[in-house]
């Protein structure tokens, strides 16, 4: 019974991650678009910003409403999201620049992809890591 009460904690936790992520990921993508295709900004200038913007807002909404009961304290978990966050943004721009520019992909169809990749990433650090939520509730 325990582990089922488990499972659903984790499921339930993990959806509403993935909802929060894939709401701001929209965002990201919206942005993305706006700056290079209407701002004319380079595509790795507005991947970078765009990245920023949507996971600064994804921390606020993943803290209130997705780890809440971390006993992470909010200056060391919002430092250590950020260094997560600068890996998984250092890993965005590489990725983008490989697929964009070696790979030939259009550079929307190139970051939905490295979104599943970076995504993943990004929610196991969150998990084990910055809210160090697993095993606790």
């Amino acid at each position: 019974m325990l582990n089922l009460i488990t499972l659903n904690k984790a499921l339930s936790r993990f959806l509403k991650y993935f909802s929060i992520g894939f709401s701001t990921f929209l965002l990201d993508l919206f942005l993305l678009y706006f700056l290079t295709d209407i701002l004319l900004i380079n595509y790795l200038i507005s991947t970078a910003l765009s990245f920023i913007v949507s996971v600064s807002i994804h921390y606020y909404f993943i803290r209130k409403f997705v780890f809440s009961r971390t006993t992470r304290e909010l200056k060391t978990g919002y430092y250590i999201f950020i260094t997560v966050t600068v890996i998984g943004l250092l890993m965005v721009v590489a990725l983008m620049a490989l697929f964009v520019e070696k790979l030939n992909f259009d550079f929307l169809i190139a970051r939905i992809i490295i979104a599943g990749i970076v995504g993943s990433y990004n929610y196991l650090m969150n998990l084990f890591f910055t809210f160090k939520v697993v095993g606790k509730h």
